[in-house]
């Protein structure tokens, strides 16, 4: 239930940190503000207030042409929304708590006004977010050494079959081996010339764990054992299976400016911050650039085009994951984790092949 008196104190002092939080309606004039709005007060007798837009709106008042109650301010939903994510991650264990009407609910919403605006300031819808909260945390039990069964049901996962239906896109190996650092695992890899340097490919019988351009296999070898470091790995012995053939032709025809990658089976493993970049960093068009301003806007975080730049450079799985295509806001190149010269021919070699198909 809200205060009525301190709701009241606040219009009086037209207390903007206070926005968002309510609204008030003036019956007389029909009209549903902010508790900031810079118009004259009125008079209290006059005045009802309202958890949410939705209720004002509910009992026949049009919005403020001046405060304009429902464009809520982006910091404000940040913040709101900061408060929201932290029920979420208390609550993992409860799916009652976490659908997505008893969310909207709980904190004063429509649900269809909940999800809108929570995919604008996070970036991913509610469920979306509660399953990459989960999967992270179902990884950081294992790590820990909880048992398969502890850690699926301590991340909130209703069974087991949940996590193994994401196993290709999150571990590229099962959830035991992936427990035990890669204890177990066998993990074969490739050492192969292109044009733009030496690259090294990494994968399970799942999927692909490694990818990076270097300098001599010996130090590419040394990354992927510190990634992986109770894994068994070993280079590929032929006959090559028939998907790790598909990988290496997918890969080696992008970089030959013949076709684009394509799907590919990867295991994302960093910040839920740093995932999100990734993923995003995804769906760039081949061809296309985005500054790092315009990711941060992309994914809701307006402000972090720093903490963008941050997780382009901790990206490991080169191409597949293009933080080549993001740019400094001047046009500039900025930075690349292997090297500027590879960065500018990859978006040269992209530009080509799109001007060439078209």
């Amino acid at each position: 239930m809200m205060n009525e008196s301190k709701c009241w104190q606040s219009v009086i002092d037209k207390d903007q940190t206070k926005d968002g939080k309510f609204f008030y309606g003036v019956m007389t004039t029909k009209v549903f503000c902010r508790p900031g709005c810079p118009s004259r007060a009125p008079l209290r007798k006059n005045v009802r207030f309202y958890e949410t837009a939705e209720r004002a709106q509910a009992d026949g008042l049009r919005p403020c042409m001046r405060c304009k109650p429902l464009e809520v301010n982006r910091l404000t939903d940040q913040d709101r929304f900061s408060e929201i994510r932290r029920y979420i991650q208390r609550n993992l264990d409860s799916r009652e708590l976490l659908k997505l009407e008893m969310l909207s609910r709980n904190f004063g919403l429509s649900p269809f006004h909940f999800q809108r605006t929570f995919k604008s300031v996070v970036g991913l819808t509610p469920k979306q977010y509660i399953q990459e909260l989960r999967m992270q945390t179902f990884k950081e039990e294992l790590r820990d050494g909880a048992s398969i069964s502890g850690a699926v049901y301590g991340a909130g996962f209703g069974s087991s079959s949940r996590v193994y239906e994401r196993l290709d896109t999150q571990l590229g190996m099962t959830p035991k081996e992936y427990r035990s650092g890669g204890d177990g695992v066998a993990i074969s890899f490739a050492t192969f010339g292109t044009p733009l340097g030496l690259m090294m490919l990494g994968a399970t019988d799942r999927g692909l764990c490694f990818l990076e351009f270097g300098t001599s296999a010996a130090d590419l070898s040394e990354s992927l054992r510190q990634e992986y470091p109770r894994a068994t790995i070993k280079a590929m012995l032929k006959p090559y299976s028939t998907q790790f053939i598909a990988w290496v032709e997918a890969l080696s025809g992008y970089l030959e400016g013949e076709k684009a990658i394509g799907a590919m089976p990867i295991a994302l493993h960093g910040t839920a911050f740093q995932v999100k970049v990734w993923r995003y960093l995804q769906t760039i068009p081949s061809g296309s650039v985005q500054s790092y301003s315009e990711v941060a806007e992309a994914i809701g975080k307006p402000k972090a085009a720093r903490a963008v730049a941050s997780a382009c450079a901790a990206n490991r799985i080169a191409l597949v994951v293009p933080c080549h295509r993001v740019i400094r806001g001047d046009g500039s190149l900025g930075g690349y984790r292997w090297g500027l010269e590879r960065k500018r021919a990859l978006l040269d070699a992209e530009r080509q092949a799109l001007a060439t198909a078209h």
